[in-house]
């Protein structure tokens, strides 16, 4: 701090907070009271109010030269960045960002309400090719960075939204960074945050079913309402009481886009079984929405059930298994028909008791259990969740999808599966014919590039399965549910088609010898042969092409009490396999190898749910038994 005596004053300049203050010089006896006021303005500035959207109306910056510029919101810091006001800028009003190159805008300010959710709008400037940009988070003033979310993709010339999960309590500030692109440009707009809300130490008893009769929230706005039961968490949806909603009494939920409803508090005898009430919204068309289950008090969600199909006028109602003790939360999560409307009505949850018995039998692919990893019978992830993934958007490569079919971990960097679990019995075959439906995963966070059914073609390479089309024959829907995307890698022609596929049936032979098994399949590395060479990556989305796949079999004779059932004895088959064309040359059982390896190079914890001293036997053991 630098002090000059000026005409009878003293000028006191602060080269740290950039403030001028002047204070007489008879005043003044120590600079104890000045530093507090100093300290004080510094606290006003990194402070935002809660109620926050920035339109970037309130700036001029004429010039990419990185600067800081005050908004109404308070002080941004552009890099490679300026205030666009051209008729080529993209933009609500009259001003918007532009950002090119790698460029930032970057709050030098704290949200000290945390933040619930961000959204963005984003465009192509003029004619600009597609780039792709990311939002970061800090919650220390700027001292650190975390990504929120997926990498997002801006081609479009008009503003679309991108909305971001972060449920953040506390100080927390966010930063844009272009990412690719180069020079073409990418216009932002109209940011809004909504604060994080939440009541982690409230909890219930059971005061269910919800009706949705004791609240009132007209606006689509994200914001809390209280209902009977508890608070609620409402984003892009609200409580309807029109002719067009579908409900038992006076009001029910409705929700649109992508919208949320969210418990927040806990239910404290757990839960047993979930029923929902649905139907769609006046003359609209149908939509898809899911139930997520939270044991941590929102700090993390898990997919409950399958993915439920709302097509009828009428309210419906469809029950999910959970039988999960303890604190327990649940949130809706509507995900296909975005501009389609659903109530929902009736939210209903039995108490947990411990006769339940939990998980996915795996005789009844209707069944909506089978979340947790409880080492349940049948469960497909009885024996451990290998990487520990959540079905959280925040954790966008390693996120949690549960499928009545089988279990994935999937990757949004690598675009591919990081592993997929399934059981595998008698009753998941029957005489359902190969559908060859291959698509995209829908099932997908809405802001994520999505794998389509032609991207593979003419790399080269196979869509290979995890879990084989062939394991899933008792209906046709569970064999279509095997063409998902999600459940595909890039795989060598002669890899997919001759060893892989002789693996494939010897484990369908186990099965139909008297066994049941526990698969766990998956990608390694980057850079495979197919047939028209070696390649890293395939398609114009960067799909990763994997070095090798890899495969554990637990094999167990039919019985009950599965997971409790294996022993140093039991037979674990586990294959390391390039991703080559020249593979074929060898049977199956020359790629065997320990589950240790596998752990090793994949740095996922298999068996987990198995005690730790029948984990040492087994997962060092490379299998010797028969391949035929």
């Amino acid at each position: 701090m630098k002090i000059k005596k000026f005409m009878g004053s003293l000028l006191i300049i602060s080269l740290f907070t950039g403030f001028l203050v002047t204070v007489s010089c008879d005043k003044i006896d120590d600079f104890s009271s000045l530093d507090a006021n100093l300290q004080e303005q510094r606290t006003q500035v990194k402070k935002a109010s809660a109620s926050f959207s920035e339109n970037f109306e309130a700036a001029t910056k004429t010039s990419y030269t990185a600067a800081a510029v005050t908004f109404s919101t308070g002080q941004w810091y552009l890099s490679d960045a300026l205030i666009g006001t051209s008729s080529s800028d993209r933009k609500n009003d009259s001003k918007s960002v532009r950002v090119r190159n790698t460029g930032t805008v970057t709050m030098q300010f704290d949200k000290e309400d945390g933040a619930g959710t961000v959204e963005i709008y984003h465009a192509l400037y003029g004619s600009d090719g597609t780039s792709t940009w990311e939002l970061y988070m800090s919650t220390n003033s700027g001292s650190s960075w975390t990504q929120v979310g997926s990498t997002i993709t801006t081609s479009s010339t008009t503003l679309t939204k991108a909305s971001f999960t972060v449920n953040v309590s506390g100080n927390v500030r966010f930063e844009i960074r272009k990412v690719s692109g180069g020079s073409y440009r990418i216009n932002f707009d109209d940011l809004s945050i909504t604060d994080y809300s939440t009541s982690t130490t409230t909890t219930t008893t059971g005061a269910f079913p919800e009706t949705f009769e004791s609240g009132t929230k007209t606006s689509y706005t994200a914001a809390a309402v209280t209902l009977s039961t508890g608070n609620w968490y409402f984003d892009n949806a609200l409580i309807g009481t029109s002719s067009s909603d579908r409900k038992d009494g006076s009001q029910s939920a409705r929700i649109r886009s992508t919208g949320i409803i969210t418990m927040q508090f806990d239910k404290e005898n757990g839960a047993g079984t979930v029923t929902v009430s649905h139907a769609k919204y006046g003359s609209d068309g149908t939509s898809t929405w899911e139930l997520y289950m939270s044991t941590n008090s929102g700090s993390s969600w898990t997919k409950v059930g399958s993915t439920v199909t709302t097509s009828s006028t009428t309210l419906s109602s469809t029950e999910f298994t959970v039988n999960q003790s303890g604190n327990v939360r649940f949130e809706i999560r509507k995900i296909t028909g975005t501009s389609y409307r659903i109530n929902i009505d009736n939210f209903s949850i039995t108490d947990y008791t411990s006769g339940d018995t939990g998980g996915d039998t795996g005789d009844d692919t209707g069944d909506t259990g089978g979340t947790t990893t409880s080492g349940t019978d049948g469960d497909h992830i009885a024996l451990g969740n290998p990487s520990g993934a959540v079905a959280n958007i925040l954790y966008a490569n390693n996120y949690l999808m549960v499928k009545p079919q089988y279990v994935l971990s999937y990757n949004n960097s690598k675009l591919t599966c990081n592993w997929v679990s399934w059981y595998l019995a008698s009753t998941w075959l029957g005489s359902a014919s190969r559908q060859n439906d291959f698509r995209a995963d829908a099932t997908l966070p809405s802001s994520w590039v999505q794998v389509g059914s032609t991207d593979y073609s003419g790399s080269g390479f196979d869509r290979g399965h995890m879990c084989p089309s062939a394991d899933r024959t008792s209906t046709t829907t569970d064999n279509s549910a095997t063409f998902l995307m999600t459940n595909m890698v890039p795989q060598a022609p002669k890899n997919n088609q001759v060893t892989w596929a002789n693996l494939e049936n010897y484990c369908r032979s186990l099965v139909s010898a008297g066994n049941e098994l526990y698969i766990i399949s998956g990608p390694y590395g980057q850079g495979g042969t197919g047939s028209n060479g070696y390649y890293t990556t395939v398609s114009s989305k960067n799909i990763v092409v994997p070095s090798y796949v890899w495969k554990i079999i637990v094999v167990l004779p039919v019985g009950t009490n599965d997971v409790s059932r294996i022993t140093s004895s039991t037979r674990v088959i586990a294959v390391w396999m390039p991703n080559t064309q020249t593979v074929s040359s060898q049977a199956w059982g020359y790629y065997r190898t320990t589950v240790d390896y596998i752990e090793s190079m994949t740095g996922y914890d298999f068996l987990s749910n198995v005690s730790t001293t029948i984990q040492a036997a087994i997962e060092s053991t490379v299998d010797t038994g028969a391949t035929s």
